[in-house]
């Protein structure tokens, strides 16, 4: 038998979760907590698509063809959704998370604590998902879920690692109990902030690396991106209070290496279109998923966020490429023509 139909979970005596988001990475949240046999609701913002999730059974606009086991409770109403949970798991992309969170503002309870998934950065006030959360719901306890998950493969049963990272690390290891599986494994950890910031960031990395391969640029350059990358994403979060050793282990350097590396992630793809040419308008009216790094790239240079004294060259190059109409061949040589520098300079107490 396949290792989804034996996905025994350790946290099978948790209490009932909500995850809100039905895209493909919350129903994949909700399909490893529901196969371990924890209580699961999964929330849609769309009464009609709640109720075709219900009928159908799968979720044929994003994850299609994957069963959707009969003990997930599927639901579009707020109220019904919160009834007596234990945490509530968000899912929603970054642009759309503060008026989901408003619909729940006067529904969940003040101690009921959260868990975000979300990657992404808020680009009017550069905000990360978890403060949206608890500005909106208010002060509670807060733990980010991110690493190297394509939810088509957690969905699959393929075996994964994550880590939960709050300050609240009780929390974090009930996150860490609750979907640990078989499949899933979940490391506990406390800097939310750098696990946060690391999966926002990799996916401006990830768009790089999508261009080089556009542009036919070869492993070596890529490889050369994705090391320089780390270091840019490392730099980023130190300054913004992050722990260093945080953009190394999971949530940056294996979901860097994820996002930059696979088919299914749309960050690359979306990279590599605009290396061959396509405009990124084209490329955006064509999806019906969210590539989070546009706008996060996007956030990262808008009028809330002060880089100057920071050296973020790829990014920087990845945003004139997205909202300069830069050439991307320009953009590649302008980072090579770059005056020499230490390699961690920023980065690990480097001078």
């Amino acid at each position: 038998m396949s290792t989804v139909e034996h996905n025994t979970s350790a946290g099978q005596d948790a209490g009932p979760i909500l995850v809100i988001g039905d895209g493909s990475w919350g129903t994949s949240l909700a399909l490893v907590l529901a196969r371990g046999g924890v209580p699961t609701t999964l929330w849609s913002a769309f009464p009609e698509q709640a109720k075709e999730l219900r009928e159908a059974r799968e979720n044929k606009r994003f994850l299609p063809g994957v069963a959707l086991p009969e003990s997930l409770n599927i639901t579009a109403d707020p109220w019904v959704a919160a009834e007596a949970v234990s945490f509530v798991v968000s899912v929603v992309p970054t642009q759309y998370l503060r008026s989901v969170a408003e619909r729940f503002r006067d529904v969940l309870p003040a101690d009921v604590p959260l868990v975000t998934a979300t990657k992404g950065l808020e680009i009017e006030t550069f905000k990360r998902p978890g403060e949206i959360l608890l500005e909106v719901l208010g002060e509670r306890s807060l733990c980010v879920l991110t690493g190297p998950s394509h939810a088509e493969e957690v969905a699959a049963g393929k075996p994964a690692s994550l880590v939960a990272a709050s300050s609240d690390l009780d929390f974090a290891r009930d996150v860490q109990r609750a979907f640990t599986s078989e499949s899933f494994r979940v490391y506990a950890g406390d800097d939310a902030v750098g696990a946060e910031l690391a999966g926002a960031l990799k996916n401006v990395i990830a768009l790089a690396a999508g261009i080089s391969d556009g542009l036919g640029l070869g492993d070596n350059a890529k490889a050369a991106l994705l090391t320089r990358g780390m270091v840019e994403m490392a730099r980023f979060g130190v300054a913004r209070g992050a722990r260093a050793d945080t953009f190394f282990g999971l949530a940056g350097f294996g979901d860097l290496v994820t996002t930059c590396c696979s088919q299914h992630s749309r960050n690359r793809a979306v990279g590599e279109r605009i290396g061959r040419g396509q405009s990124l308008q084209e490329i955006l009216e064509e999806m019906d998923m969210v590539a989070e790094g546009v706008w996060t790239t996007k956030a990262l240079f808008g009028p809330n966020v002060d880089t100057d004294e920071l050296s973020l060259p790829i990014a920087e190059q990845v945003h004139a490429i997205l909202f300069e109409n830069k050439p991307a061949r320009a953009a590649v040589l302008d980072l090579m023509r770059r005056t020499v520098a230490g390699e961690m300079d920023g980065v690990l107490g480097a001078k």
